[in-house]
């Protein structure tokens, strides 16, 4: 088989390669850049389940990057089971033709406990006393402790939260060339997911973000030229494009004022009562599966999705169908945003009774996406101090609550999880092997099949139409 490393580049979209990303320009030029039609939700989760099942969402059952756990009651967010996606993936079916074939996952999401050789993803330790300590998954077990001893520790608090910086991406872009160096793999797939990060707390500003396309440009080069050294074939995507939003909604909020909603009181904080609720929003960026636990609301709680101002349409049983989301792990209904708006998880109607939780960074226990997470709030004077003081009590193994987020929405200025409305505002698709596309753009579902056809060097394209 043919060597073949997929860099997944968060983010990136036709608009943005250009001037601050001369490497990857220069590199297009002698490939085929194309659009990706995503499926709805156009988020992590489903879009790299599709990429790597070539499936739907009703076939592979990621509907989400989360959703309502119907049997526990509970609302659950970045799940690592590979066990949750259900269909055949992409490493089974170049097994299947090549027994020889290896694979590595570096990051890409429901990367525990799979079938590929080798597999590196983040799982911080939680000791009881309270504290949050950078670590990751691997396996073989024995790469936990090689990598992080030649590497250093993996920087998660440069992964996600308000302290975000390439050091991550740079730290999983190291791993992937020292397991090449030891492993020489067949296929390896790498998350580079700087971008997302300046693009969610700005909005697709080329003047706020031209250091990050730099930055994320350096580092493919980096990558590109080291795996073409050693005869491998590049394809270059992301998931997602994002765009510019200014219009955060509050569906829980519009619930709860409805008498829909309910929470449980604990020690003065409000916690959202999945189960006792008569529907409640699971936000997902600009997609929010909405339960309905009792069918005889269902019309009721499309009404008002559809008179909340920022909602663009919502889909009942037999609309789902249309976007391929008629799974069990759907909401009734699916509201998706206007494409200037997004949707919180806020259910809370006084900010002093919000959840301690909601000034942390704690992608676990929220019950929906909080892109808030990236900002510090502008209310703490001297927010380094604070911040300072509360690792000195990590240090000395004291309980700590890092609340230092804010609780305002208004300052995401980018989302994404609707349909793009331009090929430009679109994932994109580089590669070279240029005679696999017989279009001008691909689908979700076929880029599965584009990269084993760039493994087996056989004519296995995809008939694809945008």
């Amino acid at each position: 088989m043919q060597k073949t490393v997929v860099l997944n580049v968060v983010g990136l979209t036709p608009s943005l390669v250009g001037e601050y990303t001369p490497f990857l320009s220069r590199w297009a030029e002698q490939a085929k850049v194309i659009p990706i039609e995503p499926v709805l939700p156009a988020v992590t989760c489903t879009a790299q389940a599709t990429y790597l099942t070539g499936k739907l969402p009703n076939e592979h059952g990621i509907v989400a990057n989360g959703w309502y756990f119907r049997d526990e009651c509970e609302i659950k967010f970045w799940r690592q089971s590979n066990k949750l996606v259900q269909a055949p993936k992409l490493w089974d079916m170049a097994k299947a033709i090549d027994p020889n074939f290896t694979c590595a996952n570096l990051f890409w999401w429901y990367n525990m406990y799979s079938s590929v050789n080798y597999a590196v993803t983040p799982r911080p330790m939680y000791p009881a006393d309270g504290r949050k300590i950078p670590d990751i998954h691997t396996q073989p077990k024995k790469l936990r402790s090689q990598l992080q001893n030649d590497l250093g520790q993996f920087p998660l608090f440069n992964f996600w939260g308000p302290n975000t910086s390439i050091r991550s991406t740079q730290w999983i872009a190291d791993s992937a060339k020292w397991l090449e160096e030891r492993s020489n793999l067949t296929l390896t797939l790498v998350y580079l997911p700087h971008l997302d990060y300046c693009l969610q707390k700005y909005g697709p500003d080329i003047n706020k973000i031209a250091k990050d396309l730099q930055e994320i440009d350096a580092v493919c080069a980096d990558l590109i030229q080291f795996y073409e050294s050693r005869g491998a074939e590049v394809i270059v995507l992301s998931e997602y494009g994002i765009t510019s939003v200014s219009k955060p909604v509050h569906l829980n909020r519009m619930l709860r004022k409805k008498g829909l909603l309910t929470v449980r009181e604990e020690l003065g904080r409000e916690l959202l009562d999945a189960g006792a609720s008569k529907a409640f929003a699971v936000a997902d960026h600009q997609l929010a599966h909405v339960y309905v636990n009792d069918p005889d609301y269902i019309s009721t709680v499309r009404s008002l999705l559809e008179e909340t101002e920022g909602v663009a349409y919502v889909l009942d049983q037999s609309e789902k169908s249309a976007y391929n989301l008629n799974h069990s792990r759907s909401g009734e209904l699916v509201a998706v945003a206007q494409p200037d708006a997004w949707f919180t998880y806020y259910y809370w109607l006084d900010d002093s009774r919000a959840p301690d939780f909601a000034r942390t960074v704690d992608i676990h226990r929220k019950p929906g996406y909080d892109p808030v997470e990236l900002f510090l709030d502008p209310n703490i004077k001297l927010p380094q101090v604070k911040i300072g003081l509360k690792l000195l009590k990590k240090q000395l193994g004291l309980r700590y609550l890092m609340d230092v987020i804010p609780l305002d929405a208004s300052l995401v200025r980018g989302s994404h999880g609707c349909l793009p409305s331009s090929p430009a505002e679109s994932p994109l698709l580089i590669t070279k092997q240029t005679h696999l596309l017989d279009s001008s753009s691909i689908k979700a579902t076929d880029v599965c099949q584009l990269i084993l056809g760039h493994l087996s060097k056989q004519d296995l394209r995809a008939k694809v139409v945008f």
